[in-house]
């Protein structure tokens, strides 16, 4: 059960003074149901109303906080034009603009004959100095209410600053005092005053320096966030590795016969990564282990060994990947490496239908089949293995954590667990969103790949990029060229794949094909089959190639618009070429006028090759969730916390995370159960749980 003491801020937002059910609805609907929610809304700015001048002393488009008299009221006559109060002091005169007002409403607010005290941003209007809507309106008496530096936060629609001002200050105030969780001594190095002098200090920002993340009280706020997310990661990883799981020793007959037919030899990190995973796979728990490494680095001969060894304990293993693109080019690479060894291999996609289908699942279901190769379709409730024991899932940030489970839960004993990506992953996301899962990393490229020259170009040189493909091509080249868009959009200038394909085979004629997401199974692979086999020699496509194709004659990646690609993505996609033994080149295509920043980003990707570099700057510049691509990534929702700003704290979160799953991992300890307390406030209840069931 959640603490008492914690109950106020798990109310519901409701229960605050003002919230009415349309209010509540908005509240709710944006930020979350409890009061708690509101907290952890945090404010993006401030308006300081402390300047106080006379009238004519008051600056344009300045806030000022104004103590006026009310002269003279003057309804609009007409519905289009705004109500107007004259407003004086000794220095001058100052008008007060509503528009679709209530009159009675502003004759109580603003008494003809008073004194009242007025904030909001002067403006010169034909002359007059005017504020339209003043942000406040207050009597004499409670001018120092809001004579203070006011916090602004992000709002949605329906919904005003006043209103949700108001909301939060009430919620501040149920604030409870909390047993410490951090460690004392670090706490005193930070200077960090308590969880809830923090929560107040940034809902009570005194100045613009208050905003800053690296502030104290902010920065408090971001280490909690990491160490309750780090501590619940470590606490499932402790739960998951208490499964357990099934030792796989086999002879290494099959290992030892597909090594040695093999036509190139293994890297050395290729040969790490291998026995990094045979040692988890001979361990009697069950095995979670994420290989990252960079394109064409030799994720899919590891990941085949690793089905091997499987395999040699009389299981079978199951291949995930989420495009059938991907998949076909994964049975391309595997089937005769293991039809040498007598190994069946399958491909199950979803277009997969009647006898097909039933051959596949009958094989699967008596272990004829040994290795299955498929997409999403591998879910389904019919495909039903003999004994699963390994499930490999390639370019994993594109699964969501159920469909993972859904695979594994196909075996008679937990299935061990080996996901691959791509996609570079930079440190500090490998340690906050993947930290369950052991690590590989693939570092070397395979003997003989040569570096991609990589050229940053203006769209405006078409016609010479054109001259120089149709040199290239008349020398057997094969090019590939990228567009965003599959149709053209009104909304975004951009080349759609359609017209530029139209536009190449009037240069080109019949030696273009046209692939995108859209198009029929069967027509996809016909344009792949196509172009694999030299019937044409240059592809346009869309980012279905960003994965998986594999054409060694393709040795020219052109990008169009790559100023709006990311970096990680761009540096994929130019990994399609320079996989054969002719020297490939890149062309980064962009739209004129070029911003600074964005020349800057793409002069990154024609510097270097290192995919860890690049997802390193493709992390700074636009932010985790872009650069594993969707909403399925895993990536956490920090509320608090800054990826990039705060990334020294993840650091230090994570040692201290170490410690305290060393000494109390049950969270028994005065510290271990504030702990569960912190754990509580941000939403990790079912870590909770899970330390109650032991």
């Amino acid at each position: 059960m959640r603490p008492q003491i914690l109950f106020p801020l798990f109310a519901d937002v409701s229960r605050l003074s003002g919230i009415g059910p349309k209010l509540g609805g908005i509240l709710k609907r944006f930020l979350g149901p409890s009061i708690l929610d509101l907290l952890w809304h945090l404010p993006n700015g401030v308006i300081d109303r402390r300047h106080s001048p006379k009238i004519a002393e008051a600056g344009d488009r300045s806030i000022c906080t104004l103590t006026v008299l009310v002269e003279k009221h003057k309804p609009s006559r007409l519905r289009q034009q705004p109500y107007r109060v004259i407003c004086s002091d000794a220095t001058g005169e100052l008008e007060l603009v509503f528009f679709h007002a209530r009159s009675e409403y502003l004759v109580g607010l603003l008494p003809e004959g008073e004194t009242r005290v007025i904030s909001g941003k002067v403006e010169y209007f034909h002359g007059k100095k005017q504020i339209s809507h003043p942000d406040h309106i207050v009597k004499e008496d409670d001018a120092e209410s809001i004579r203070r530096v006011e916090p602004t936060y992000p709002l949605t629609a329906g919904l005003t600053s006043k209103p949700l001002n108001k909301a939060i200050g009430g919620a501040l105030g149920l604030i409870p005092e909390l047993e410490e969780w951090q460690d004392i001594s670090w706490l005193r190095k930070n200077d960090w005053p308590s969880w809830r002098q923090s929560l107040m200090r940034v809902h009570n920002p005194q100045s613009e320096k208050d905003n800053d993340p690296q502030c104290p009280a902010r920065a408090r706020l971001a280490y909690d966030e990491f160490l309750a997310d780090q501590l619940a990661l470590a606490l499932v990883r402790k739960s998951q590795r208490s499964i357990p799981g099934r030792a796989f020793h086999g002879d290494g007959a099959l290992i030892d016969r597909a090594s040695a037919g093999l036509p190139f030899s293994l890297t050395n990190s290729q040969n790490q990564a291998i026995k990094e995973i045979f040692t988890d796979m001979e361990a009697p728990h069950k095995m979670m282990r994420l290989l990252q490494g960079d394109v064409g680095s030799g994720k899919t001969i590891v990941a085949f060994l690793a089905m091997l060894k499987a395999l040699e304990s009389g299981a079978q293993a199951a291949f995930m990947v989420p495009t059938e693109v991907l998949a076909r080019q994964h049975m391309k690479t595997i089937e005769p490496l293991a039809g040498a060894i007598g190994i069946r291999v399958a491909l199950l996609t979803g277009r997969d239908k009647g006898k097909a289908r039933d051959e596949i699942l009958a094989g699967l279901k008596n272990s004829k089949i040994k290795i299955l190769i498929g997409t999403h379709a591998l879910f389904q409730e019919d495909v039903v293995f003999d004994d699963l024991g390994l499930s490999v899932i390639d370019e994993q940030h594109r699964f969501g954590v159920h469909q993972r489970l859904l695979l594994g839960a196909k075996g008679k004993t937990p299935v061990d667990m080996l996901v691959m990506t791509a996609t570079p992953i930079p440190r500090s996301l490998m340690m906050s969103c993947y930290s369950d899962l052991d690590s590989s990393r693939l570092t070397e490229k395979p003997a003989g790949r040569k570096p991609i020259e990589t050229r940053v170009l203006p769209v405006e040189r078409l016609d010479h990029i054109i001259s120089r493909l149709r040199v290239a091509m008349n020398s057997g080249s094969r090019v590939f060229w990228v567009c965003p868009l599959v149709d053209e959009s009104e909304a975004l200038d951009l080349a759609a794949a359609t017209d530029r394909q139209k536009m190449l085979d009037s240069y080109f004629p019949e030696k273009t094909a046209l692939l995108h997401g859209q198009m029929k199974p069967k027509e996809k692979d016909l344009a792949m089959k196509k172009f694999a086999e030299g019937q044409v020699h240059l592809m346009v496509s869309t980012t279905v190639i960003e994965v998986g194709v594999d054409v060694p004659e393709a040795t020219i990646m052109v990008i169009e618009h790559a100023e709006r690609f990311g970096l990680a993505q761009l540096h994929q996609l130019r990994g399609r070429v320079g996989r054969g033994e002719k020297t490939s080149s890149c062309l980064l295509l962009y739209a004129s006028p070029l911003s600074q920043t964005a020349r800057s980003r793409l002069e990154i990707l024609r510097n270097t090759d290192d995919g860890f570099v690049i997802a390193e700057e493709d992390l700074r510049l636009r932010g985790a969730g872009e650069i594993l691509g969707t909403k399925q990534s895993g990536l956490p929702q920090y509320r608090v916390a800054q990826l990039m700003e705060h990334r020294d704290l993840l650091e230090s979160a994570r040692d201290d995370c170490k410690l305290i799953m060393e000494k109390d991992p049950q969270l028994k300890s005065k510290r271990g159960e504030a702990l569960r307390a912190l754990l509580y406030l941000f939403e990790k209840d079912a870590v909770i749980q899970t330390l109650q069931s032991g």
